[in-house]
Formats: structure tokens, sequence, C-alpha cells
């Protein structure tokens, strides 16, 4: 398992047990032996934004673990609702307090692993005043030839800035669907 397991009945609190559950599903879940509940569990969503300005790429420096002092794109996890766009929004100004317009979805990155799946959309700074976070030590532009690569907190991060880079020099932008081992 990716995770902590869930021992308890969320209805009820009666303690679970796993076990296929009784309407023909393939895989074990966690069922209340007493109301019959069936608890999911499901991937977390990640959502950001690759905002630029020009040819630089705004990236922020981790004030927190995992990773503190590595570079990433500004991102985190999607809160209950709000749109994926909406969160990465919401990320972007938490982590680099940047004024921006959103763009498209840009990448969607399943990390099966982790139990994650990372969607990134395009983002066109507006300035370059930035003002981070608690989360962020430092919000910088960054041209491809100063992206920090050895220093890139996240392969999903990385993947996607590979992505981006490639698409400006073609001169079009796509939607890149990725999976991470």
């Amino acid at each position: 398992m990716l995770h902590s397991p869930i021992k308890h009945c969320r209805n009820c609190g009666v303690a679970v047990t796993y076990r296929l559950p009784d309407d023909g599903d393939t895989r074990q879940r966690a069922v209340c032996p007493t109301c019959h509940t069936v608890h999911y569990e499901n991937p977390l969503n990640v959502v950001g934004t690759v905002a630029c300005l020009g040819d630089r790429v705004l990236l922020c420096k981790r004030n927190i673990e995992p990773r503190w002092g590595k570079w990433t794109l500004p991102a985190g996890f999607m809160e209950l609702g709000e749109t994926t766009d909406e969160g990465a929004a919401r990320e972007t100004d938490e982590e680099a307090g940047a004024q921006f317009e959103m763009g498209d979805l840009f990448t969607v990155i399943s990390v099966p692993r982790v139990g994650q799946v990372h969607l990134f959309y395009r983002a066109r700074l507006l300035n370059e005043q930035f003002n981070p976070g608690h989360e962020t030590i430092e919000a910088k532009l960054f041209s491809e030839s100063d992206i920090p690569w050895d220093d890139i907190a996240f392969r999903t991060v990385k993947e996607t800035l590979i992505c981006y880079f490639s698409d400006r020099q073609k001169g079009s932008f796509g939607v890149h669907n990725l999976a991470i081992a």
C-alpha cells in the first residue's frame, strides 16, 4: 500500500476489514462489517502552473519538506470545492504571490507509486513582482539556460519544464499526458 490503511468506518466508527466488496468489485477495499459502507481510496491531485514572462519561467525555492531548498513550479494539493485551474491559481498566488493570467492545461502526469496525479497549467505573468508565502524561500524567473536542473525538487516538475521548452521551441503548445513509475 502507498499509505496508512483506513482503520475505522467514517460513518459509524467500527473497525473496517479489507476484502472484496459484495457488489462484484475486483479490488480489496476497506469495508465496514457493521454498516457495510465501502470506503474507496483515490489519488490526490497536485495542481500548479508554468508561469512565464517572455522567455523566462517562474520557479519557487521550497521552504518546506519534502525537498527543502530545491526549486519547483508553484504547485500543491488541490482543495475540496475548487476546480483544477482554481487550485493551480491559488497555489501560484500562495507560493509566489504572482500576478498572472491563467492559460490552458499543459501537463497531466500520473504518479501511481505515490497515488497522485499532477496537473500543470500554462500561465502568463503580468509583471516581475512576487510576494512569496511562507512555503517559499524565493520566487525567481529563469531562462531555459539558467534553470537549476540538478536542484529541481520533483520529477514531475522537471518533465513539465522539458515539455514546455520543447513546445516553445516548436512554436506550438499541446497537452502532455505522461506517467512516472
